[in-house]
């Protein structure tokens, strides 16, 4: 009789998605006690009636509980989810606005660049007290880890915490059905194998019924026929001859190349919608109102159709020993072996790995092609710097992570890049209490 709380489950979108997906499987259906936790009672509230008008629907006997203390939530529990924001979408202004005064423009600023940077400052603690937390009251439980930065909190988790945590993210099957359409394919139909680093993976290998997909792939860009959105993607297939997991509109701030600030003609060309993240925020803070009405106005039922998320099937094969394959995001190294051997052996990958009742088991990989790695190293000096502030809040280590992203680099000199930093996390305040140590002398004299 599994136990799931979900931690930060006011995010009611998420919540449904997934709570819906375990209703939806009969192994889980009746047995299973969703403990429902956030720190916004209103929302908690929402997800709740939302959880159980879910049972309703699919005509399961789960509990559904709700409780605005993390650690009742989390005592006794099997499973955590993690899908919270911490400072939610006023933090994620900050990120955009006070770049934005120095000329550095982006479009998510959740997995590096400044944004992702800051964003990660200020949840690293965070999680890492969610972690603590399970150590003591559910330290065999599984954390199926949702939160952006996923490849800097999954690496500090690493570090910091022996609690058993993988990270789950949907850029890979996402990416396999947005490729299916482009080639005129059921998504089932394709055979793949991904690998690298969170939102930097590539298709190693992409087929349908043993035939290479890659030629028809590359016809579907000659001929012009690529998607408006997918314009980044396929500019990077043209010349690294693999196609990344993230999306074109995140992928374009974790490389130097398409957002410029004195190059309007490449966010033209490419199609780029910049300060796309604070749109996205206000569209599901619209969605969640608009939920919360429906639930207060009608009874009716709520939708029951699966969503593409991993985190139903990993659970189930977990209490059934029935095997499920999916990517997640885990240690570079497992038990003295390196998944992705040209790799830091401290990095957090994105490999294939298999639940069953023994747990999550990552899939080595081998060595990836040169310059896919080299590409991924510039995203993981960034990761890894920024892991380091968050544990040890040497500013120094921050400002590092900054000069060292590719975007913020081909934008800034390194007195201005310093000279951000410290006006992010003056802006930021209490947000992130980790990198509040002195300046470094070498750079108080700029």
């Amino acid at each position: 009789m599994p136990k799931i709380a979900f931690i930060g489950a006011g995010s009611t979108v998420f919540t449904r998605k997934l709570v819906g997906d375990v209703l939806s499987l009969p192994e889980l259906a009746d047995t299973t006690t969703f403990t429902l936790m956030d720190i916004d009672p209103e929302r908690l509230g929402t997800s709740e009636a939302i959880a159980r008008r879910l049972a309703e629907a699919h005509g399961a006997r789960a509990t559904v509980e709700a409780t605005l203390d993390r650690r009742i939530a989390l005592d006794g529990a099997d499973y955590v989810v993690t899908s919270f924001q911490v400072g939610g979408l006023d933090a994620s202004v900050v990120d955009f606005e006070v770049p934005k005064r120095f000329g550095l423009r982006q479009t998510i600023a959740d997995t590096i660049g400044v944004g992702g940077i800051m964003r990660g400052l200020r949840t690293i603690p965070v999680l890492l007290d969610v972690c603590r937390d399970m150590e003591e009251l559910c330290p065999d439980a599984l954390l199926l880890q949702y939160v952006n930065p996923m490849a800097m909190l999954c690496w500090a988790v690493a570090e910091a915490s022996p609690i058993r945590t993988v990270g789950l993210c949907h850029s890979v099957q996402h990416t396999a059905a947005v490729l299916a359409i482009d080639l005129g394919l059921p998504a089932q139909a394709l055979d793949y194998h991904v690998a690298g680093i969170n939102h930097l993976a590539f298709f190693l290998r992409l087929e349908h019924r043993g035939e290479d997909l890659y030629p028809a792939l590359r016809q579907v860009m000659e001929d012009g026929r690529a998607p408006e959105s997918n314009r980044v993607r396929y500019e990077v297939l043209r010349h690294f001859g693999s196609f990344v997991t993230e999306s074109s509109e995140h992928f374009a701030e974790y490389v130097p190349w398409f957002i410029k600030g004195d190059r309007p003609d490449l966010i033209e060309r490419f199609n780029i919608p910049l300060d796309e993240y604070l749109r996205r925020s206000e569209a599901q803070i619209a969605e969640w109102e608009g939920l919360r009405a429906a639930m207060k106005r009608d009874g009716s039922p709520m939708g029951v159709e699966r969503s593409a998320e991993y985190g139903a099937d990993i659970i189930r094969a977990c209490e059934t020993g029935e095997a499920f394959g999916f990517n997640g995001n885990v240690p570079n190294t497992v038990a003295g072996r390196r998944l992705v051997e040209n790799l830091p052996l401290d990095c957090c990958v994105e490999v294939p790995c298999i639940a069953t009742d023994g747990g999550i088991e990552p899939q080595p990989v081998g060595v990836l092609p040169r310059h896919l790695a080299a590409l991924m190293q510039t995203n993981i000096n960034v990761q890894g710097l920024t892991v380091e502030a968050a544990l040890t809040g040497r500013r120094e280590a921050v400002y590092r992570a900054a000069m060292l992203d590719p975007h913020t680099g081909a934008e800034l000199a390194l007195d201005e890049i310093a000279t951000l930093v410290d006006s992010l996390l003056e802006a930021h305040g209490e947000w992130i209490p980790a990198a509040t140590s002195e300046q470094s002398e070498l750079l108080t004299d700029r």
